[in-house]
């Protein structure tokens, strides 16, 4: 999905079907850059909200630190999730809403964020609803974490699966040292970097951009589980996606039985003009 695409929200609440293996398959967030977030943030006494907080990947991590924080999740079983992972923390609300349906009302946060889900939002109406929400010199924080194979002999055998069943933009679409070093560009990229989108709303200041890089090992199983979290598996037929999976394994396991990847979390902070005096 690119920002020129047509918006459907309906998109965004595929990954219920499979909340339990979504969150039991797909990779966090590195503590550096929670660290990095709140860092830029300053959060003082203000909450922070997070869109399309999904089961909590990054939700957990922020909150463990002691943010409070309102979560707007719009599938009702990813959010049923996200409240078990939330349930040591009181601090944290979960309300079941699309960003595009959801309300603040009088409440203004400190940070907003979104942790690979921001390409789920409106491109017409976001940057309204992120200025809306916040304070003055409130922060926003938009993420994601793409992945880059290791072996390209692995990948070109992944590629050949996935031509076989159509598939496209698929977690192993790309090598790691095609990313080159320039944060929000990588293989696949499912939308526009939001600096240039941001820069020309002309309602924020201190735009940055920066990667952590992080190295990760799947077994097949959960390279699998992984996989079977990705849209663009969800949308095949049921039959066809099993065969496509199947294919898969049997790739990984003539591998060594799993996949090791390099995680870019690409992360872009940018924060609201304050009071004008």
């Amino acid at each position: 999905m690119t920002s020129s695409q047509p918006f459907d929200m309906a998109n965004s609440r595929v990954f219920g079907e499979v909340a339990e293996t979504y969150d039991a398959a797909r990779p966090g967030y590195p503590d550096a850059l929670i660290a990095e977030v709140l860092a830029y943030a300053s959060l003082g006494d203000l909450p922070a909200v997070e869109i399309g907080a999904g089961t909590g990947k990054a939700t957990v991590p922020f909150a463990a630190l002691g943010t409070p924080m309102v979560c707007v999740e719009p599938d009702a079983r990813m959010a049923e999730v996200l409240r078990r992972n939330t349930a040591a923390f009181p601090h944290v609300r979960v309300e079941v809403s699309a960003f595009e349906q959801w309300r603040p009302d009088e409440t203004r946060f400190g940070l907003l964020l979104a942790a690979t889900s921001w390409h789920w939002t409106d491109p017409a109406t976001r940057w309204d609803r992120v200025h809306d929400a916040l304070a003055p010199g409130g922060a926003v924080a938009l993420f994601w974490n793409p992945q880059g194979l290791l072996d390209p002999g692995l990948q070109a055998a992944l590629r050949e699966v996935d031509h076989r069943y159509g598939l496209t933009l698929t977690p192993h679409t790309g090598l790691a040292s095609s990313f080159g070093d320039v944060p929000g560009h990588w293989p696949g990229l499912l939308g526009h970097w939001p600096d240039e989108e941001c820069r020309q709303d002309g309602r924020f200041t201190d735009l940055r951009s920066l990667r952590i890089r992080e190295r990760t090992r799947f077994d097949t199983d959960r390279y699998l589980g992984h996989l079977t979290s990705i849209s663009v598996y969800r949308a095949l037929p049921a039959d066809r996606r099993d065969r496509a999976l199947a294919d898969t394994a049997a790739v990984l396991d003539a591998h060594g039985g799993g996949i090791d990847v390099e995680h870019h979390h690409d992360l872009f902070l940018a924060r609201t003009l304050p009071h004008q005096g």
